[in-house]
């Protein structure tokens, strides 16, 4: 009977870990390495699962013993502290030092965890974070601002825990701002009014949805790739029926919606200051531990610098696999540190920074409102596509130079073998086994 309850919360604890990588906006193929890497750790020779966006089914015994147990999945999403939280448990699951009943209670506190800061100062954050990305999209002072009092609004309105306020959410917020936007743009010098428009909006857009769902089609989970697809795009047309919806009750002009000047843009330096207080709104809103905020402003750094440079030295189509080659390998790297934050704290914010959403807003809303808008919509989604294998890349990079390393370690700090042994293979017989493989077929 000790085994078969030990069983059950295994699977418990299996599920609810699974639950919260889900909620950390981890891809399926990642949930499913972790959870067989502690199902391992656990002696889970008979566990077998199956990981969706919106279920978690977890398999255990054999025969009469074989006991299932699934869940359903919401579409709830954990701030930084407790991805961080969750994250320090998981690295503690590998070693199977967990007990699983203890992982449970644990996994409840991380779901039930208060905010580390307050709710005014998340509010300012997301005002903060707001401003930050105005000044590297739509770099005015005057749209800064507007993006600032936009910004704490709507961070107002995502405290309110209203299951049907949440359902509108994504259409009342880009109709209350487009609305805003559209009639300060004719007294106020703004800049894009459509650019401006994706600040505030930012932590609505699905650019890491659309992210994850082209790397999990791309590994081969069709299921899971093609409904998070299907979702992003469900999410941006909402977000750009509100910004139609509050163009046709002000009445603006199709011009109003394509892009704008730039002639009255800020100097460079002022990119590298929305970063900075990008990374700090983040920080705030999300109440992220004290220890990250370096290491979240590095990896927005690196993102910015690799697309800034795909897009000035090769084409702006490609600017943004540049900064996903370039910030990934960065991310994982720190992630592998003995106090490193997990990848996913460091991984979103520099998604939001290459809004593949915000382009796809963008050329969504000029497809339905201008004659030209289907061309730069087919853009964004080139775009989309190219930070996704971007983070395919440099994913690989990264496991290719890290095993290598690793492996080279290993064979210096060997120790000597006993002298009755096989003398150890020389590091030129080791790199060459493949070869000899493939000439022995």
């Amino acid at each position: 009977m000790t085994d078969a309850v030990d069983r059950s919360a295994l699977r418990q604890f299996l599920l609810g870990l699974a639950q919260g990588m889900n909620a950390s906006a981890e891809s399926v193929d990642r949930i499913g390495e972790t959870i067989a890497e502690i199902a391992a750790a656990y002696d889970g020779a008979d566990i077998d699962f199956v990981v969706l966006p919106t279920i978690i089914i977890v398999e255990t015994g054999d025969g009469e013993e074989e006991r299932v147990a699934f869940r359903s999945v919401t579409t709830a999403s954990f701030r930084f502290d407790q991805i961080a939280a969750l994250y320090d448990l998981i690295a503690q699951a590998r070693t199977g030092t967990v007990d699983p009943l203890d992982g449970i209670r644990r996994l409840n506190e991380i779901g039930a965890m208060r905010p580390r800061l307050g709710w005014f100062t998340r509010t300012l954050g997301h005002a903060i974070l707001t401003t930050g990305l105005a000044l590297l999209l739509a770099p005015t002072w005057q749209g800064a601002l507007i993006a600032f009092g936009l910004g704490f609004g709507i961070g107002l309105l995502k405290l309110v825990r209203s299951p049907t306020l949440q359902l509108i959410m994504p259409i009342a917020a880009a109709f209350v701002c487009a609305t805003a936007v559209f009639l300060l743009a004719e007294v106020v010098e703004i800049g894009d009014p459509i650019r401006l428009l994706i600040a505030p909006l930012a932590t609505f857009l699905p650019g890491g949805v659309l992210t994850t769902a082209t790397v999990e089609l791309a590994a081969g989970q069709m299921i899971s790739g093609a409904s998070r697809l299907i979702y992003g795009f469900v999410q941006l047309a909402l977000l750009a029926f509100g910004i139609l919806a509050a163009g046709a009750v002000v009445g603006v002009s199709s011009r109003s919606y394509q892009p704008l000047d730039a002639s009255s843009f800020l100097p460079w330096w002022v990119a590298l200051l929305g970063i900075l207080v990008f990374a700090l709104g983040n920080y705030l809103h999300f109440s992220a531990p004290p220890s990250t905020f370096g290491w979240v402003l590095l990896a927005l750094v690196v993102a910015y610098v690799g697309q800034w440079a795909g897009a000035k030295f090769i084409d702006p189509t490609v600017g943004g696999f540049i900064g996903a080659v370039s910030v990934t390998p960065v991310v994982f790297w720190v992630a592998g540190l003995r106090h490193g934050p997990p990848s996913q704290l460091t991984f979103l914010p520099a998604f939001w920074l290459l809004v593949p959403g915000a382009a796809g807003l963008v050329g969504l809303t000029e497809a339905f409102a201008t004659g030209n808008g289907l061309a730069d919509f087919t853009t964004a989604l080139v775009s989309v596509m190219s930070i996704a294998l971007g983070v395919l890349i440099g994913t690989a990079l990264y496991r290719v130079v890290h095993h290598g390393a690793e492996e080279i370690v290993q064979f210096v700090v060997a120790p000597p073998p006993a002298a009755d042994a096989e003398p150890a293979p020389t590091l030129w017989q080791r790199l060459s086994a493949p070869l000899r493989r493939l000439r022995r077929r």
